[in-house]
């Protein structure tokens, strides 16, 4: 953290297919050994498998119009992974206290995604398109691993409550 300037925000291109700022944002996070190219193939092939076989999970969702955007389908995966509160490690008098924090829109975003992606590494589909296509319809199902890593992080932070007025010292 800077004294004397803020540091600004890059500003982040929209991607090329879908115009998507947020799309872009995923795929710079999937992105590996500056390798954008197999990055876009990767998400975009997800894209389109979702929207494929996603049909049968966006019956469930009535805030998604389209039933074929596999583009909304990640939207609204990435906004119910989102977290709301996180825990934050705070040293107080000798002592380390887990102190709950309610997460910034754009941190929440980040968190999401990588998440998603941590997950869908870990699957055991062959192929990174569809590790990630079915991770995001497992979302959509509410299963998936990264939706679980979303209520350990709250119940973590329900749990440690009682050191929520540490948040101000």
């Amino acid at each position: 953290m800077p004294r004397r300037r803020v540091i600004a925000k890059r500003e982040v291109l929209a991607d090329p297919k879908y115009l998507s700022i947020q799309l872009s944002k995923f795929i710079n996070v999937i992105m590996v050994s500056g390798k954008k190219s197999i990055a876009e193939k990767i998400v975009y092939g997800a894209l389109d498998h979702i929207s494929v076989k996603g049909i049968e999970a966006a019956k469930k969702i009535e805030s998604i119009e389209d039933s074929s955007s596999g583009l909304e389908m990640l939207t609204y995966a990435l906004q119910k992974i989102k977290p709301k509160v996180e825990v934050k490690s705070k040293r107080v008098g000798g002592a380390t206290y887990q102190v709950p924090i309610e997460v910034r829109d754009d941190r929440g975003i980040a968190l999401s995604m990588r998440w998603i992606i941590e997950a869908a590494r870990k699957r055991n589909e062959k192929g990174m398109t569809l590790r990630l296509a079915c991770e995001i319809l497992d979302i959509l199902s509410d299963k998936g691993n990264s939706l679980k890593k979303k209520e350990d992080s709250h119940k973590m932070a329900k749990a440690n409550q009682a050191f929520a007025h540490f948040r101000f010292n």
